[in-house]
């Protein structure tokens, strides 16, 4: 469903994403996990078709990001980072205006933003305009907008950042029961409580490249010590620490 090939892209001397090679199956909850700065929000703003790859190309059931980006989004579902709506547009009408540009006939799509002001307990500020809401409201919102289609690919980008522990919680169940049915889900994350728990595969994404992939099991075992309480924490830590020092000495060579 999400195929990456040598995917790459530079600012100048800078390699924000470098040679990323990588295939999500279908049903599949991917976690793509990294420090700051490693190139995750660049992945999936590529993915989107909203910036250009520098070498490489990204594709979404065969179609190109971006040369096909239109017919692409008629597939996906995005949640980005941080959520921008337009200012004077109410909950309600935003859900509705997303779900006609969708193609939904005007009853339709007024139908299932209601259905979506349900599920994520948004029925309360359906009136309210959107610049007034929390973060959490406007994460909760945004995820709701790239549900209304019901798309065959997730691509979300800290889906659970600023929701309180029951708002986490829902989203988290809910991601589970989608990827059941067979939803390809990429999810960028910070919580690598989360992504073990959550992901059936895992990606770490390190300085721009892609230095592990597996289950999360697979990802602890690369663990140098054998404990078997170790964490996914424990592993991440180690491999871009591993990967600090050899990029260290491969640049301290003569």
């Amino acid at each position: 469903m999400i195929d990456l090939q040598n995917l790459s892209k530079s600012y100048g001397a800078f390699d924000a994403v470098r040679d990323l090679t990588l295939t999500v199956e279908r049903g599949e909850l991917f976690g793509c996990l990294g420090p700051n700065g490693a190139g995750k929000t660049t992945t999936i703003r590529m993915l989107m078709g909203i910036l250009v790859p520098s070498r490489g190309q990204a594709l979404i059931q065969g179609l190109d990001c971006h040369a096909q980006r239109a017919e692409v989004q008629r597939h996906v579902g995005y949640l980005p980072d941080t959520p921008i709506f337009y200012d004077y547009l109410r909950g309600r009408e935003i859900l509705q205006f997303v779900a006609e540009m969708h193609g939904f006939p005007r009853r339709e799509a007024m139908a299932r933003a209601e259905q979506m002001l349900d599920e994520f307990g948004l029925r309360e500020d359906a009136q309210e305009y959107a610049v007034n809401y929390s973060l959490g409201m406007k994460k909760k919102l945004g995820l709701a907008c790239a549900l209304i289609h019901e798309p065959q690919v997730l691509i979300l980008d800290e889906p659970i950042n600023g929701l309180d522990p029951r708002a986490s919680r829902e989203v988290q169940e809910r991601l589970r029961v989608l990827a059941a049915k067979g939803c390809t889900i990429f999810v960028s994350t910070h919580l690598l409580d989360m992504a073990e728990r959550l992901c059936s595969r895992i990606g770490i994404i390190h300085k721009g490249r892609l230095a592990a992939v597996g289950t999360p099991g697979q990802i602890k075992q690369r663990l140098v010590t054998s404990d078997q309480d170790a964490s996914l924490e424990d592993a991440f830590l180690q491999i871009t620490s591993q990967q600090d020092a050899e990029q260290g000495d491969a640049g301290a060579r003569p």
